[in-house]
């Protein structure tokens, strides 16, 4: 890597997280070359425009992209660092997917040369990292590699993940602390050096074992929190009590603070990594696979009540209100409310319509089911059943008259004026909340 001189950074997969990176670092002032499979995500890029949605990411690509400091291509080139943000999926049974990682690697191998760096960001499961260089030794035995070398390594080998929350990307990039982990901390040096260019937060040096189940621990300790919540709403449905005033009211004691419950939990981030710690020690995770059940089959709660109201309204027409796996975004990976809608769509079929702002069209899996996407307005003027799955800003912005006479299902908790079962024109079956 060049001593003095700002490094020419390769950054291999273009997504939510690799796009956001790479225009980060080049709006450090690094060269950055971007490398995604799709000819359709280049073209983009290239064009200084975004395929996905994230604030303010139009601006900042558009800007590095001018004054060519980012650029894009299907071609892995030579450069003096390299990142790998490519997808870590879970295939049959829950197994963690590393083939695009490996996949990545041998992509990089025949580029390389000395003093040059490697960083996964990719969340992997523990020993990931490790199997990265193993594959660039086999593929390379020109180059010395770190842990594998008794002499001074030709490159750096490191693993770094993101945290940050969509919707604030840029932001918690730059800001948020990182965790380093390099395969000798001589690679963590290495890597430090280079993330200390566009990161101000505080950032650790540690091994890449550590580094890489912090990552996996920081979303499966959220993924049990939520199971918590998740759970204490569906007692609470059991008992006939309103989840939203027992969790403000427990969190008035000084040392709790339950989470917001939902209809499941989503992304790629909460939703998966816990299950690379269970597959990697499967018979020491009993509370982190049970709190999987747990939110998995929330979705299946959800969908059950929301069948049954459905059902009970032979008549009515239901508006789903969002798909995202969050609010205020376009992600739509393992959604729970994408689940619940499209099993809505295909059982109930026409009667069922779907208000997503960050959609312009439904997913696959509402083809053929006669489901609708309409706009909030729709909603609110033609529907009688509204089954609120994401807390989308527009959503929360409806005042009560607007819906005072609709029969809803809060899974989000965002109308707490909502006329709950006791109100009067409740058992008409008007302006009912059923709060889960």
């Amino acid at each position: 890597m060049k001593s003095e001189a700002k490094p020419d950074v390769s950054v291999i997969g273009l997504g939510y997280i690799g796009l956001p990176t790479a225009a980060i670092i080049a709006r450090a002032g690094c060269t950055v070359r971007g490398v995604d499979v799709s000819q359709k995500v280049v073209d983009t890029i290239n064009r200084g425009e975004i395929h996905i949605e994230e604030v303010d990411l139009d601006g900042l690509v558009q800007g590095v992209v001018s004054r060519s400091l980012l650029s894009a291509s299907t071609d892995v080139a030579p450069a003096d660092v390299f990142v790998i943000a490519v997808p870590t999926p879970f295939g049959k049974d829950h197994t963690p997917d590393i083939s695009y990682v490996l996949s990545a690697g041998r992509a990089v191998a025949p580029v390389l040369k000395s003093g040059d760096i490697v960083i996964l960001e990719s969340t992997s499961p523990v020993g990931t990292t490790e199997q990265l260089r193993d594959l660039i030794a086999e593929a390379r035995p020109d180059l010395k590699c770190p842990g594998v070398t008794r002499e001074t390594p030709d490159i750096a080998i490191a693993y770094c993940p993101e945290r940050v929350l969509p919707g604030k990307i840029l932001e918690e990039l730059t800001n948020n602390d990182r965790s380093i982990g390099g395969i000798t901390p001589r690679c963590a040096r290495k890597a430090l050096a280079f993330y200390k260019r566009f990161v101000r937060g505080t950032c650790v040096t540690t091994d890449a074992r550590s580094a890489e189940m912090t990552k996996l621990v920081e979303n499966a300790y959220r993924d049990v929190n939520i199971a918590f919540a998740n759970e204490l709403s569906i007692i609470s449905d059991r008992m006939g009590l309103d989840v939203w005033e027992v969790i403000r009211l427990a969190n008035r004691h000084p040392r709790v603070n339950i989470l917001t419950p939902g209809p499941g939990v989503g992304g790629h981030c909460i939703a998966v990594d816990p299950w690379f710690i269970v597959h990697g020690a499967p018979e020491e995770t009993p509370l982190i696979r049970t709190a999987r059940g747990v939110n998995d089959g929330k979705i299946h709660h959800v969908i059950a009540r929301a069948e049954a109201l459905v059902e009970s309204r032979p008549d009515a027409r239901i508006a789903c209100l969002g798909l995202a796996f969050k609010a205020n975004i376009d992600d739509f990976r393992e959604s729970p409310a994408r689940l619940v809608a499209a099993t809505l769509a295909r059982r109930f079929g026409t009667r069922i319509h779907v208000v997503e702002p960050y959609a312009a069209e439904l997913p696959i899996e509402f083809t053929d089911t006669g489901a609708s996407l309409i706009d909030i307005d729709t909603a609110l003027e033609d529907c009688d059943i509204l089954v609120v799955l994401v807390d989308h800003d527009v959503f929360k912005s409806v005042p009560l008259a607007e819906r005072a006479d609709k029969l809803v299902y809060d899974t989000r908790g965002i109308w707490p004026d909502q006329p709950g079962p006791t109100a009067a024109a409740g058992d008409k079956g008007h302006g009912l909340r059923l709060a889960s």
